[in-house]
């Protein structure tokens, strides 16, 4: 089976440059993508993060388009409890319009931030718990299809003069509630492994299908699915790399919040650990694809296989920019 590889890109603020230069490392990384044969290309959506850079993909996903020429480009994704599904739909029909054939939209139903940055994007309204998420999805797919019910209130708001150039639309998950959702709306699906390795399985995948199908959507969906990856030269340069975003994830489940540490003082850490954070630390490991760029594909090529997918995409945060080019550029020679 031919594998398409894509990118989930966070937006890291990495430990080898100033904060500010976050958003141009991405559209940095996005440029070489392009160049290498990478499929897809998804930035996420975060607020008030230590660790990660963009607040509005919008934004990123527009300027990237404009500099690239082939990847397709998107959200990865757009936490839709935050926005207008009006106003969603008619900036990514712009972007459509303006690049066509090459973005995607990308929903989500997590906050993507704390409570409090929230409250603060619903001012001066109370904030979504995401109790409406899915009437937001079904709004958001009747405006960029036109396919409102005719009775609908909204039914004669049109996006744009001429939307003929759509985004296509997914919807993000990562242990399978919203999975039915999409495929009744008509969303292709994206699975997050990388977030929650454990209950990411290819049931979900399944269990979309199988809406889709019963909602008599004429075309095939589509299905992706998103690893956490990193890849080096060799295994125990890749292990080293690796530690930064391991330990981000160990951390915050301990309740810490620190920056992106150095490879090397993740690994003298661990060894101060005791056996149950090892164990932790390990455990958090284990749900990375890590290794040489053959080991790396190896794995890649299995997680296809058992979820059924003909896509990848990888999320690779390292704590310094060379070290994420190298990854992608180390993963691309068997594109």
């Amino acid at each position: 089976m031919s594998i398409k590889l894509s990118v989930v890109d966070q937006s890291p603020v990495h430990g080898s440059h100033s904060r500010k230069e976050a958003p141009s490392l991405t559209v940095e990384l996005a440029q070489l993508c392009d160049q290498l044969g990478y499929h897809r290309y998804w930035v996420a959506e975060h607020h008030d993060s230590l660790h990660f850079a963009n607040p509005c993909p919008e934004i990123l996903v527009a300027h990237i388009a404009s500099i690239t020429k082939n990847i397709k480009v998107g959200s990865g994704g757009v936490m839709l409890s935050h926005y207008s599904p009006l106003k969603v739909a008619e900036t990514f029909s712009m972007m459509a319009n303006l690049f066509p054939g090459r973005i995607d939209l990308g929903i989500g139903r997590a906050p993507g931030g704390t409570g409090l940055t929230s409250s603060a994007l619903a001012f001066p309204n109370a904030p979504l718990q995401g109790e409406y998420y899915a009437d937001q999805a079904a709004l958001l797919a009747g405006f960029i299809n036109q396919s409102l019910d005719k009775e609908h209130p909204y039914r004669n708001i049109h996006i744009l003069p001429d939307s003929s150039d759509k985004p296509d639309l997914w919807m993000l998950g990562s242990s399978g509630g919203s999975a039915a959702l999409a495929g009744e709306l008509g969303y292709n699906i994206a699975l997050a492994r990388f977030i929650d390795p454990d209950n990411c399985r290819p049931e979900i995948f399944a269990a979309h299908q199988n809406a889709w199908y019963q909602s008599g959507h004429p075309h095939p969906p589509s299905r992706m699915l998103a690893i956490a990856c990193i890849c080096a030269e060799t295994e125990e340069q890749a292990h080293l790399r690796a530690g930064t975003a391991v330990y981000r994830k160990y951390s915050a489940q301990i309740g810490q919040r620190e920056d992106f540490l150095k490879p090397e003082e993740v690994k003298d850490r661990y060894h101060h650990m005791s056996a149950s954070h090892k164990a932790m630390f390990d455990k958090i490991a284990s749900g990375y694809t890590i290794g040489t760029p053959e080991q790396c594909w190896d794995e890649i090529s299995q997680l296809a296989d058992q979820f059924g997918t003909e896509e990848i995409a990888t999320v690779t945060v390292t704590y310094g920019q060379d070290e994420r080019i190298d990854s992608y550029t180390r993963l691309a020679q068997f594109l």
